[in-house]
């Protein structure tokens, strides 16, 4: 366990440098969890069957993926960020990967707000296209689940969304302080425990939008869980007394609103394109 603990001190979160260009595991974990969606996905597509154009959801993934980056940014940046006044009044800033000149990349990104953005971009192109929006998002949502588990074990490599102070065995020291590894409960719990039922649940979808909306419920409580694992944001801190944080806020009220949809949806649909 010793050497598990300090694992950080052994570990260089640049994986190479391409000129003055640093390459950091963290980046390459998410194009792997991008690579790794795509793939899950288009599996499913395969050997369920499912009736859907290859070129259809080929053109769709680009639309997706522009929603979650922009979501993703530009949730950060409304409800975490501590500068978000700077941001909306340059909104040029918000996506500006250099620094006084310097490359430093984009850091700070909402799970929320790549949600959001994911809804919208699939909603236009569903409408564009006409595709059901909810067939489309169940085939996503496989994807996603199984992509994501790369996402939060770039977030370990990167020592970023740490853990909350601990005494377990199994805990990383993060600056000499013994921390639970959040960012793995997390890939557990959220990725692999989530796509593991989606797989089973698929055989026995009874309509469209059952996975999606399963996924919203599952990833809110699977997050709420976490969260009481995981460091609150040192800008945002703990929201209301000392245990609710913005993470659990708002998993709790997209869990609420995916059970309406799922309340809502489920008379009106069935299983088709």
């Amino acid at each position: 366990m010793e050497f598990w603990q300090h694992i950080y001190s052994h570990f260089n979160p640049i994986a190479f440098q391409l000129g003055n260009i640093s390459v950091h595991w963290y980046g390459i974990m998410y194009a792997l969890a991008l690579l790794s969606a795509i793939f899950v996905a288009k599996l499913f597509i395969k050997y369920d069957k499912i009736p859907i154009k290859e070129q259809i959801f080929d053109a769709y993934i680009w639309w997706a993926e522009i929603g979650v980056i922009l979501g993703a940014r530009l949730g950060y940046v409304l409800f975490y960020d501590p500068h978000t006044m700077y941001y909306l009044t340059h909104p040029w800033q918000i996506f500006n990967p250099f620094i006084n000149g310097e490359y430093t990349g984009i850091s700070g990104m909402s799970y929320h707000g790549a949600v959001i953005g994911f809804l919208i971009a699939s909603y236009l192109f569903t409408k564009k296209n006409k595709v059901s929006f909810l067939f489309i998002a169940d085939i996503a949502v496989l994807g996603v689940s199984a992509g994501y588990v790369f996402g939060r074990i770039g977030n370990f490599f990167n020592q970023g969304l740490i853990g909350r102070v601990t005494d377990v065995p199994w805990g990383i020291y993060v600056n000499g302080t013994l921390r639970h590894p959040s960012q793995l409960y997390e890939a557990f719990l959220e990725g692999i425990l989530i796509f593991i039922i989606l797989f089973i649940v698929r055989k026995y979808k009874t309509f469209n939008g059952q996975l999606a909306i399963l996924y919203g419920i599952l990833y809110s409580v699977a997050r709420i869980i976490a969260e009481f694992f995981r460091q609150p944001d040192i800008q945002l801190g703990f929201i209301y007394s000392d245990w609710l944080t913005m993470g659990m806020l708002q998993s709790a009220i997209f869990a609420l609103f995916c059970t309406i949809v799922y309340i809502k949806v489920k008379p009106k649909n069935k299983a088709t394109s």
